[in-house]
């Protein structure tokens, strides 16, 4: 067994080959999520492997966010919901936590952060804040409605009643969405991340990463980028006008998203992360989805307690009030800024 770092193009070739392989893996652990972090942040990337018998047996993305709000740290991995360790075994997930937990100390970091989906084992420090939510999908779009519960059912065919219409696509949508995108999360006193991180992924993942989009008389009235992934589809960054959400313009756009995927033949929806209690939980558990709870460990080195840099976090409600009522060209300029340095 050998501890290796990947830095060459083959050796990334390898590490594709094993995460398309290893069903624990999943899209945030593709070497094209590196490359578009690396592009748009500049986060240096610290890839590690474990190599038995000439094979890949475990794999660790590792960047060094470093950041003058909040201090360095080393995150698995920064922009994802998922990331972390993933092994054919223990032992091989024992070696690249002592080196991932080495690294941490040797750096100078103020903690190490292992986004799990599942928890591994060792001296790490859980958070229980996130969950995941996703679900089976049916070819027959008759038992997919039928999964939905019956107030959301009527949402659906409200937004049909409006004449909605899906469309897919990419870089071509990409204007139109991005600005939907930068008012809805300016709405939630979010910063916004930068239109280069969306360039990025579309450039880098192809067909596997496209913008799933909701008109109305010739107008976009929601988006939602979405990554394609074996056989699970996951909408990720998304939003909607505030005029649109009378017609349900988001129930309808998940239930034409989940409609394509299925045709596709994709069988599972992923419908990401959520923190407890927030309304995009609640919206979730509304679709009939039930939380799975996620394995954020962390490995602290200076920080004395489990980082929050999450919008939740009563210290950021000020600055999160203050930034609702800023123009959204304003948040274009200052938020990809301040979003760099949550990571």
């Amino acid at each position: 067994m050998e501890l290796k770092s990947v830095k060459t193009e083959q050796a990334f070739e390898a590490w594709d080959r094993y995460v398309r392989m290893n069903p624990e893996a999943t899209f945030f652990h593709l070497s094209g999520w590196k490359k578009v972090v690396e592009k748009t942040l500049g986060y240096q990337a610290l890839y590690s492997c474990i190599v038995e018998g000439g094979r890949i047996r475990g794999i660790l993305p590792l960047f060094h966010v470093k950041s003058f709000l909040f201090g360095g740290s080393l995150v698995a991995v920064p922009l994802g919901v998922y990331g972390g360790i993933c092994s054919d075994h223990q032992t091989s997930e024992a070696v690249l936590l002592d080196h991932a937990t080495k690294q941490a100390e040797e750096m100078g970091v103020k903690y190490l952060e292992l986004r799990h989906r599942k928890p591994i084992q060792g001296n790490l420090c859980q958070k229980d804040l996130y969950v995941a939510f996703e679900r089976e999908m049916d070819s027959d779009p008759d038992k997919n409605m039928a999964a939905i519960p019956r107030k959301q059912r009527r949402m659906i065919r409200q937004g049909q009643k409006a004449g909605l219409e899906a469309r897919i696509g990419g870089i071509e949508f990409l204007s139109r969405f991005y600005d939907i995108y930068a008012h809805s999360v300016r709405n939630l006193g979010t910063p916004v991340f930068s239109r280069r991180l969306f360039e990025n992924l579309l450039v880098e993942f192809g067909q596997s990463c496209r913008i799933f989009t909701i008109w109305r008389e010739g107008k976009m009235m929601a988006g939602v980028m979405t990554f394609f992934f074996r056989d699970r589809v996951m909408p990720y960054y998304g939003g909607a006008l505030k005029e649109a959400f009378c017609y349900a313009v988001n129930d309808f756009m998940y239930w034409e998203l989940m409609q394509y995927a299925a045709q596709k033949g994709y069988k599972i929806f992923d419908f990401g992360r959520s923190k407890r209690g927030s309304g995009s939980y609640d919206f979730k558990r509304h679709w009939g989805f039930e939380p799975m709870p996620l394995a954020y460990q962390y490995h602290l080195v200076w920080q004395k307690s489990i980082p929050d840099l999450s919008p939740f976090n009563p210290k950021f409600s000020l600055a999160i009030k203050i930034w609702r009522h800023l123009p959204v060209s304003l948040t274009k300029l200052i938020g990809p800024l301040i979003a760099k340095q949550l990571g």
